[in-house]
């Protein structure tokens, strides 16, 4: 449990300044609909009030956990310690010059591609779907139909958990597949940059279209879910091999492998620990059947404990 004290202190510094919610039940704010509370959560509104949330974090030793729009999380059933900082909807403005974007962190990665597309830029309609936002789409490169964020970002800044800002060049950020360098060094994005080619607006936005038309057809987009559940495993996919273990509609609790796309995993009512038994359940089936051990691409945070409210 984080120092009450502490909580107390930061509450009464900062209340009236910006957004924040003691005991913030994170089954509201992940799109799993599930996970325990976090002691504390703040939603700033610009890059200022950030820094000021976190110089404060730092000074009064309050553990600061990062979040988007929870798209990629699963939060265990006794909730998170500390602070939770939560960018998402707030801090969202985009920024068009050129065939350059300029976007804050809290923007959906849905708007980027839609901004970009009006405005005749190319290069992200295969974000118009995924449901994250900016900055958590660079900071764990997300991707889709064969794009990633790493063929498009230019620049990325931020700050570390101190209040100290970077900015990294796209070849600094050493993306990889479903990796930066800021999950290492965990630090905080405020801004990115792409850099776009020209491109024709109605062709984008048709494109755009079609990517959604064949994501609702293919993924279970009517059921709480954290997106694909394994990365991708060197050779082949992982709903490929969920599926071909039998494992399509397996079920642990209220958590089940999806029967319309293996890939994912679905929330039928249940709580974190039965998604965390089904992921073990499935790596193990997988790795005795076909030798491969998936890893998840689930963020998974939290604690198992149930915790006494503060």
């Amino acid at each position: 449990m984080t120092d009450l004290t502490a909580l107390n202190t930061l509450e009464s510094r900062l209340n009236g300044s910006m957004k924040l919610i003691r005991m913030a039940p994170m089954a509201k704010y992940t799109t799993l609909r599930l996970g325990g509370p976090a002691d504390l959560l703040a939603e700033p509104a610009t890059p200022e009030q950030l820094v000021q949330l976190l110089k404060a974090a730092h000074e009064l030793h309050i553990p600061v956990t990062l979040m988007g729009h929870g798209s990629n999380l699963l939060v265990k059933d006794g909730g998170i310690r500390g602070l939770v900082i939560r960018i998402c909807r707030e801090m969202r403005r985009i920024e068009v010059q050129g065939d350059t974007l300029r976007a804050e962190a809290g923007a959906m990665l849905s708007s980027l591609a839609m901004t970009a597309a009006e405005n005749s830029l190319g290069g992200l309609t295969f974000a118009s779907g995924i449901p994250g936002t900016v900055g958590g789409g660079v900071y764990m490169n997300a991707g889709a139909y064969g794009g990633e964020m790493s063929q498009v970002v230019t620049l990325v800044e931020g700050v570390d958990l101190t209040g100290e800002a970077f900015a990294y060049t796209g070849e600094e950020m050493q993306f990889a597949y479903r990796r930066s360098r800021l999950m290492d060094e965990n630090k905080i994005v405020t801004h990115v940059t792409c850099r776009l080619p020209r491109a024709d607006r109605e062709a984008l936005i048709k494109e755009m279209v079609e990517l959604n038309r064949r994501r609702a057809e293919k993924q279970p987009l009517t059921l709480p879910s954290a997106g694909s559940t394994f990365k991708r495993p060197v050779g082949g996919y992982a709903s490929a091999l969920v599926d071909e273990c039998g494992l399509r509609g397996a079920s642990i609790g209220g958590a089940q492998v999806s029967e319309k796309h293996a890939g994912f995993l679905v929330n039928k009512g249940g709580t974190a620990a039965d998604f965390l038994a089904l992921i073990a359940h499935v790596q193990q089936v997988v790795m005795e059947q076909k030798g491969i051990m998936l890893e998840p691409e689930v963020r998974i945070l939290g604690e198992d404990a149930p915790v006494t409210p503060v």
